[in-house]
C-alpha cells in the first residue's frame, strides 16, 4: 500500500520521472539531443544520426536510434530554413539567435510536427515540446516554449492544408501527364 501511496503522491506532487514518458517522447529527446550537439560542433544532423545509426549497429552497449527520431532530425534538417523563419516571426522580443540552443532545437520539432506529422495532434506536439522544455532546458522556458507554440498551432491547420493541396495538385499533374508519355 505504501508503494501505491507514494507513486499516487509522486505523481500529484509532479515529481521527477512521474509522467511515464513513450518511445515517441524518448524518440524527441534524443532527436533534440542529436540537433543540439550538431548545431554546438556545427555538423549537419542528419550525417550525425546516421553516424549514430552505425554505431549501436556495431555495439550493443548503444541504444538503438529509433525510426522517428531519424524522421525528425531529417524532417528538421530539409525544412530548417523554414521552421527557423516561422518560429522567429513568433518571438517577441527576442531573436533565434538568442535563444538557448536547447530550446531552438525543441521548437524545430515541434514546429515540424505541427506542419508535418499528421499523426501528431497538435496538442501533443505541444506538450511533448513543453515536457522536453522542462527536462532539458532552463525554469523560464517551459511557459516561453508553451507561449511560442501556442501562436504557432493556430496557423498549423493552413499550412498542413496548403501543404496537402500542392501535393494533391503536384499528383494530379503527374497523372496527366503520365497517359501523354506512354503515347509518345
Amino acid at each position: 500500500m505504501s508503494s501505491k501511496k507514494s507513486a499516487s503522491s509522486g505523481a500529484q506532487s509532479g515529481a521527477p520521472g512521474a509522467k511515464k514518458l513513450g518511445a515517441r517522447h524518448k524518440a524527441r529527446k534524443r532527436a533534440v539531443d542529436f540537433l543540439f550537439e550538431a548545431e554546438a560542433r556545427n555538423v549537419d544532423p542528419v550525417n550525425l544520426a546516421a553516424e549514430r545509426i552505425e554505431l549501436a549497429r556495431g555495439d550493443d552497449t548503444i541504444a538503438p536510434v529509433s525510426e522517428y527520431t531519424s524522421t525528425l532530425v531529417e524532417g528538421v534538417a530539409e525544412n530548417l530554413d523554414r521552421l527557423d523563419g516561422v518560429i522567429a516571426d513568433h518571438l517577441k522580443d527576442w531573436t533565434l539567435t538568442r535563444l538557448p540552443a536547447v530550446d531552438r532545437a525543441i521548437l524545430r520539432i515541434a514546429v515540424w510536427e505541427l506542419f508535418h506529422a499528421t499523426d501528431v495532434p497538435p496538442v501533443v506536439a505541444v506538450d511533448e515540446a513543453v515536457e522536453l522544455a522542462k527536462q532539458l532546458s532552463t525554469d523560464e522556458s517551459p511557459g516561453f516554449v508553451n507561449g511560442v507554440l501556442g501562436q504557432i498551432v493556430l496557423v498549423a491547420p493552413q499550412v498542413r492544408a496548403a501543404a496537402a493541396a500542392v501535393s494533391s495538385r503536384t499528383q494530379a499533374e503527374a497523372t496527366a501527364e503520365t497517359p501523354v508519355d506512354a503515347e509518345q
